[in-house]
């Protein structure tokens, strides 16, 4: 889309770019995170089943978390914003991040499990839970409407193209230390510093500009049974949350480097996906087009049923690499509407909580959905642990049953297309919200040009 100099929802390249550097930075950190599992069992030794269970504990302290850090940015009023200072999270995040893969190799397994649980819930239920509940409030008043849909249409070419590169080039280097402790801390401590400091640029170089807080939330502040008014109104950001479980679940299972590990015979041929999948890359400049003829919600369906495809493509290839390659463009495909238009779905679920006579509350929308991604995540790492100690996994390929290579198998293929085809049925529902979003605009800013009268009528 060629663009005007002139245009008001113009958003130059070099605003583009800083604008995404957060979420380059992030990318990276959920990959990483991908690889916890095989770090664990394999550099570690430790049981599968055990590292499953603290990880699913964490999502105790996940939900505490989150249910305040919403509350928490939507009600923050600073010199610098609403959203924008707690971008200082993803140092943090990094720092734990590094730590969790660098548990001492003398510790035992108790305290080893400690380590890990410790890191995990500091990265995951505080540093990631305030990056997730600050991004759409920073977003909405850093921008316009207009540049938000370029920004996470074309913006999201950025962390399409960093995934992409990076999965090329890690599994071999992870293969180099995959069963070296040390190696794995010096491994992701050569990224966490580096990404640590570009992830703060935005922080440093985009002011928030916009005020879009309603009237009644400058008159009757923010209190916290709006929180649960909103909660109980508003049955659409439980649908996208849905969304975002169901694919942080599939991405973080992790299933990939044992599959290419023991079904493919080469963990390093895991790059090549990668290379393919770069012909997703043009794939983000066709969102605003289809937005405009089937809405948001349809992208992400039309997504759903291109990935549950490559689950089925990828359980009948075995370790045929030219379907792999197909498999995984497909799924690149498909995986990118629901994680790349989110904070277009968020918003739209804010324009709702505002026409319904509510706050509006994007933090509170981003903590609900930050969260269903951190259960997926902790879910599909820990099912995964459990379900390869109950097939037998051993962990050598000299003495792996056969249960455990169906397994794999099955994770890496069924299990995906079942599960994507269900939740882009299930998404069925959010259309209502779809037909009424024209009216819902509307009426909002009618309100909000009466409010901004008001005063001049008094005086």
């Amino acid at each position: 889309m060629k663009l005007s100099k002139n245009d008001e929802n113009r958003v130059g390249f070099g605003k583009l770019t800083i604008w995404q550097t957060s979420a380059v930075s992030r990318t990276i950190n959920v990959l990483i995170m991908g690889s916890l599992m095989l770090y664990c069992t394999d550099a570690l030794k430790v049981p599968a089943a055990g590292v499953s269970l603290i990880l699913l504990l964490s999502k105790f302290a996940d939900g505490i978390t989150d249910a305040v850090a919403g509350f928490i940015v939507d009600k923050t009023k600073t010199k610098w914003g609403t959203g924008r200072p707690y971008e200082v999270f993803i140092v943090g995040l990094w720092l734990c991040t590094w730590l969790l893969f660098s548990v001492p190799e003398s510790f035992s397994t108790t305290v080893k499990y400690v380590w890990i649980f410790a890191m995990y819930v500091l990265a995951n239920a505080v540093c990631t839970t305030f990056l997730n509940a600050n991004s759409t409030p920073y977003m909405i008043r850093a921008f316009k409407e207009g540049q938000i849909i370029k920004l996470t249409s074309y913006g999201s070419i950025y962390s399409i193209v960093v995934a992409i590169a990076f999965n090329m080039i890690f599994p071999s280097m992870m293969q180099k230390v995959v069963n070296s402790p040390a190696g794995w801390s010096r491994l992701v401590g050569m990224f966490a510093v580096p990404l640590a400091a570009i992830g703060l640029l935005r922080m440093i170089f985009v002011k928030e500009r916009y005020d879009v807080d309603t009237a009644a939330s400058k008159s009757d502040g923010l209190k916290v049974k709006d929180v649960v008014t909103v909660l109980k109104s508003n049955p659409y950001i439980f649908l996208l949350a849905l969304s975002t479980l169901v694919v942080n679940i599939m991405t973080n299972m992790g299933v990939g480097a044992y599959y290419f590990t023991y079904i493919v015979g080469n963990l390093g041929l895991m790059g090549v996906l990668s290379a393919a999948t770069i012909i997703c890359i043009p794939i983000p400049f066709l969102f605003p087009k289809l937005i405009q003829k089937m809405s948001v919600i349809r992208v992400v369906q039309l997504g759903f049923a291109l990935a549950a495809l490559s689950g089925i493509i990828n359980f009948f290839a075995g370790s045929n690499m030219v379907l792999l390659m197909l498999g995984s463009v497909i799924g690149g495909m498909g995986t990118l509407p629901s994680s790349m238009l989110a904070a277009l779905i968020i918003l739209q679920c804010a324009d709702y909580n505002e026409w319904k006579g509510n706050h509006r509350m994007e933090g509170t929308m981003g903590s609900v959905n930050g969260l269903a991604g951190k259960v997926g995540a902790a879910l599909g790492t820990g099912a995964l642990g459990i379900i390869l100690q109950l097939v037998g996994y051993t962990g050598d390929i000299a003495t792996m049953p056969q249960s455990a290579l169906i397994a794999i198998r099955v994770l890496y293929g069924l299990v995906p297309a079942v599960f994507y085809a269900v939740t882009g049925l299930i998404l069925m529902k959010y259309r209502k919200l779809d037909k009424l979003m024209p009216q819902i605009k509307e009426e909002n800013q009618a309100r909000r040009d009466a409010a901004a009268e008001t005063p001049e009528q008094d005086a």
